[in-house]
């Protein structure tokens, strides 16, 4: 198998299980706790942080974004090449359809329900931004300091987090808000609200960009002069984190 593949199969893998993580446990937690949303998001929050934390190690040393956002600024960075980075996004928003529909069936729901769950509104729209913007931080923040081993705590920590301190529980990522839209179940976001969603996630990685070229602006590795120039941090051409 080239590693292009190999990749592609890592993000699909990681992107399909972090959306059983999220979709599940917020099955899970809406039928143990029916009258406390707000235990049913500390739940559905530590199932995924904890996902998270789990995936990252053991898919980093293939790849391990599970974010069309991530990959974008990685290409943007010139980790990636226009290809690997089309092919990684591709296989990020099939995961996470496979993964929605995987946990409705799960827990005995239909494949397919479309969340009727609406999200919108100014305070939301600017939480999907901040939450986006902060998982940039984080991501290529600890990568560019050369703390690779690190990267899969500080995700999981963050997205923990920023269920909580967002107005938007923190989605920031288009292939997981994409997979949402088939699941009428606590953690669905109806169709309707998805694009505006997935619009200022974009922006949001985008201002996140600017701020991590901006605190690092040579990843700690180049700064060293242990990398050629045109690296950008030690797993630059062979992985994605």
């Amino acid at each position: 198998m080239s590693m292009l593949a190999r990749r592609a199969a890592a993000e699909f893998t990681g992107t399909a299980f972090l959306v059983m993580a999220v979709v599940g446990s917020g099955v899970m937690a809406s039928r143990l706790s029916p009258d406390d949303v707000g235990l049913q998001l500390l739940q559905n929050s530590l199932a995924t942080g904890a996902a998270l934390v789990a995936l990252i190690v053991a898919l980093q040393p293939v790849s391990a974004s599970f974010n069309p956002v991530v990959t974008l600024a990685e290409r943007v960075l010139g980790v990636l090449d226009t290809r690997t980075a089309a092919g990684l996004i591709a296989t990020q928003f099939a995961g996470g359809v496979a993964g929605s529909v995987l946990a409705n069936l799960m827990f005995g729901l239909n494949a397919v329900s479309f969340s009727t769950h609406e999200r919108a509104g100014a305070g939301l729209w600017l939480g999907e931004v901040i939450a986006t913007a902060g998982l940039l931080v984080i991501v290529l923040g600890t990568l560019r300091s050369g703390r690779t081993d690190r990267v899969a705590f500080a995700v999981g920590g963050y997205i923990t987090a920023a269920y909580w301190f967002t107005s938007s529980t923190s989605f920031a990522n288009p292939a997981v808000t994409v997979a949402r839209t088939i699941t009428d179940t606590f953690a669905g976001i109806a169709p309707a609200s998805a694009s505006a969603f997935i619009l200022t996630q974009l922006l949001g990685g985008a201002a996140g960009l600017v701020l991590v070229r901006a605190l690092y602006p040579a990843p700690a590795a180049l700064e060293a002069g242990n990398l050629k120039a045109g690296n950008e941090y030690p797993l630059a051409k062979d992985q994605s984190r």
